[in-house]
């Protein structure tokens, strides 16, 4: 690859990552936060895609815990199988693991998630 063409490529993927951090995938609705433990906050949030939409890779600097309420979606986590979920069943992430979850349904899809990160981190951040 020329050196203009690896400049585009780079200046177009890293518009990309801006583009969906900026849509804030999946949409979250803040209902919760609180300063627990100490040094981190807890905060809980509904969590929303469209159909066909992904959450992009990404990662956050403490645990997520949902619990899906409506629609279907399949978590993909590096290193793993291919997580195929519903409303009515839970989805864990490990504090750092690289995950992308799409609504591969027709309707909505909804979780109920709370995360436990440190106090100066940001709740997520894009993965490569």
């Amino acid at each position: 690859m020329n050196r203009p063409s690896a400049v585009f490529a780079a200046v177009t993927t890293s518009c990309l990552v801006a583009i969906a951090i900026a849509e804030e995938l999946p949409r979250r609705t803040t209902q919760q936060t609180i300063a627990f433990p100490p040094g981190y906050k807890t905060v809980m949030v509904i969590a929303e895609l469209d159909p066909g939409q992904c959450t992009g890779r990404h990662t956050h600097p403490g645990v997520e815990s949902a619990f899906v309420l409506e629609g279907k979606a399949v978590a993909k986590v590096d290193g793993k199988p291919d997580l195929n979920v519903a409303a009515g069943q839970p989805l864990l992430f490990a504090p750092g693991a690289v995950h992308n979850v799409c609504n591969l349904s027709g309707r909505p899809f909804k979780a109920l998630a709370h995360y436990i990160v440190d106090n100066d981190k940001p709740l997520a951040s894009p993965a490569p």
